[in-house]
């Protein structure tokens, strides 16, 4: 469906998206926590990020991996895109996604290219883990 002027587009990217059909509803409500596959995992996890939203990104994060806590952004930083180059499901539990994500902080631009594992358990996927590139 494509999204009116008054609705914000989500930002992970997804063409022509609303952020409430596309990221959020993974975010909340119904369908909280059940991306359907290991790339609507990984947009929702970045728009968390654009978001402000910790509480999901652990929520998504193998507990084995996860780190301890999540500290919030800096001041002044600010997303700028998700670009997913690939992703490549390997059997019906395991997937891995590469991206880049930018930013930009204090003038300076930023990018984090990753190659990241996810796992699906209990009927969910989470982030297990990435490689930089």
């Amino acid at each position: 469906m494509l999204r009116t002027m008054d609705e914000p587009p989500c930002p992970c990217g997804a063409a022509a998206a609303r952020y409430r059909d596309c990221c959020g509803r993974w975010h909340a409500g119904p369908q909280h926590l059940q991306a359907p596959d290991a790339e609507a995992l990984m947009r929702s996890r970045y728009t968390a990020c654009v978001l402000g939203l910790h509480d999901y990104l652990r929520a998504t994060w193998a507990e084995e991996t996860r780190p301890a806590d999540i500290a919030a952004d800096p001041p002044g930083l600010r997303w700028l895109g998700l670009e997913v180059k690939r992703h490549q499901r390997i059997d019906d539990g395991h997937a891995t996604v590469e991206f880049v994500a930018r930013s930009k902080l204090g003038g300076r631009a930023h990018r984090l290219h990753e190659l990241s594992r996810f796992e699906r358990r209990g009927g969910r996927w989470v982030y297990l883990d990435g490689d930089l590139r």
